[in-house]
């Protein structure tokens, strides 16, 4: 699987927290127990970043497990649980690469999954196989800050939408799982759920990102740069376009003038 940095999670993170979608969030919790503890199982959990979201809102006693195939990541994530969480909350980790793995890790026994950031991912197979096992065990899930293929910057730039372009094309690359569905991947997972017999609800998690966050915007760009460079011959784009928008971009992040929104989109789905 592709990996990501504890620095580009840490940057990424305040932007997630202020976009999950609560209605959707509340529509999963409501599909949990409501006395006693829970059991979660969090996928592609990086350093943690959906159960420190998560654990307010579950007032009770929990046990997460959090499954990453990075040690890095997770040695981080049991940092910020050991730093952060109540002593009604446990946290597990778990090392295992769900792109070839998947099999070993049993549902059985928890009381809902959760993941973020990830469904964009990952490929129509990989979810498939997922949402047969989320069927077998039964469980609600939570699936959030899915990718949706909408950019939108501010001051505008000419190249700006050859350059989404550029990025959505690149994002539908291997990430570890065969042809991932970027942008496609929320409404596919809603398909792919609904007919396991599942009632899938989706609602809006975009990034607002103002002009105070200078480094999460400029590692932001800098990315979809160098993803935009390996996708120009399949879109009407050109080097020295190319660059000449990275400079507009970091120019304007530079001055304190650009403010950036990425769609993404939340997924509860309940089995019936």
């Amino acid at each position: 699987m592709t990996g990501f940095s504890a620095e580009w999670l840490a940057l990424r993170e305040p932007a997630d927290r202020a976009a999950r979608n609560l209605d959707i969030e509340a529509a999963f919790i409501a599909a949990l127990p409501q006395d006693g503890p829970v059991r979660l199982v969090d996928l592609a959990s990086g350093t943690g970043a959906t159960v420190r979201a998560l654990t307010e809102r579950l007032p009770r006693p929990q046990v997460w497990v959090l499954t990453d195939d990075d040690p890095t990541l997770l040695a981080e994530a049991r940092r910020n649980a050991d730093a952060t969480m109540p002593a009604s909350v446990t946290v597990e980790e778990r090392r295992i690469d769900l792109s070839a793995d998947l099999a070993r890790l049993e549902f059985d026994g928890f009381h809902g999954v959760t993941t973020s950031a990830f469904l964009d991912l990952v490929s129509r197979r990989f979810l498939d196989t997922l949402a047969d096992r989320l069927a077998a065990a039964h469980v609600p899930v939570l699936a959030s800050l899915t990718y949706d293929g909408r950019v939108a910057c501010t001051p505008a730039h000419p190249v700006d939408e050859p350059v989404r372009r550029a990025v959505n094309a690149h994002q539908k690359g291997n990430k570890g799982f065969g042809p991932a569905l970027g942008r496609d991947a929320a409404g596919t997972c809603s398909g792919i759920l609904a007919a396991r017999g599942f009632t899938v609800r989706t609602g809006p998690s975009d990034w607002l990102i103002g002009p105070e966050e200078h480094a999460f915007q400029d590692q932001l760009v800098r990315g979809w740069f160098a993803a935009a460079r390996e996708m120009m011959s399949k879109v009407e784009l050109d080097a020295a376009a190319l660059d000449d928008w990275l400079a507009f971009r970091l120019d304007a992040i530079g001055r304190g003038r650009s403010t950036i929104c990425v769609g993404h989109i939340d997924l509860a789905a309940v089995p019936v």
